[in-house]
């Protein structure tokens, strides 16, 4: 059975992105690329909403990849690699492979998906994140905070939920950046 994995890069006040949109202060240096990196090997399907599909869509795209140094082409060849699912009422269709919509987050499916996995899933955005904390289904959480306050923009965790934590494991990059992993033993 699969472990679904809620990921992110926030904010020390915990924030996604900032109340402008941008998350510029959360672009990884080399060893946070290569963290990222060795995480997002491990994950068979990446499940999204449509804005951050429409974020991540640009690793497909080897044009601006050419300069990039080699932990990031080494990272759009992971992306490809796995399977995405887009939970999208107004996207009409995907530019990527691997890729399908789903018009609704339908959390029996997810378990389903989880059940039938032999890797591990991941979550990824603020919205679709809060649905599956709000239905029980992320396992573990996996944060790294960047050294910066951002004063308020989109929370990284859901608000108005209680989400009982464990750690599992830490480390503190030379940026500054901090990574925790939780597993996640209960919501309320």
């Amino acid at each position: 059975m699969g472990k679904l994995v809620y990921a992110a890069n926030m904010s020390l006040d915990g924030y996604l992105e900032d109340e402008n949109g941008a998350f510029d202060w959360s672009v990884p240096d080399e060893a946070v690329h290569a963290f990222w990196n060795e995480h997002e090997r491990h994950i068979g399907t990446s499940l999204y909403g449509r804005r951050m599909y429409e974020t991540m869509r640009v690793w497909e795209d080897d044009d601006w990849l050419a300069d990039e140094p080699a932990v990031v082409r080494e990272y759009a060849d992971i992306w490809r690699d796995a399977d995405k699912i887009v939970y999208s009422t107004t996207l009409e269709s995907v530019s990527t492979a691997r890729t399908t919509i789903e018009r609704q987050f339908d959390p029996d499916a997810v378990r389903r998906l989880k059940e039938e996995s032999s890797t591990a899933l991941s979550v990824g955005g603020a919205t679709l994140g809060a649905e599956a904390f709000r239905h029980g289904l992320v396992d573990e959480c996996v944060l790294l905070l960047c050294p910066v306050t951002v004063g308020g923009g989109k929370p990284a965790l859901p608000r108005g939920l209680r989400l009982d934590l464990e750690l599992l494991d830490h480390r503190r990059f030379d940026n500054g950046v901090l990574y925790v992993r939780h597993a996640v033993r209960g919501t309320r």
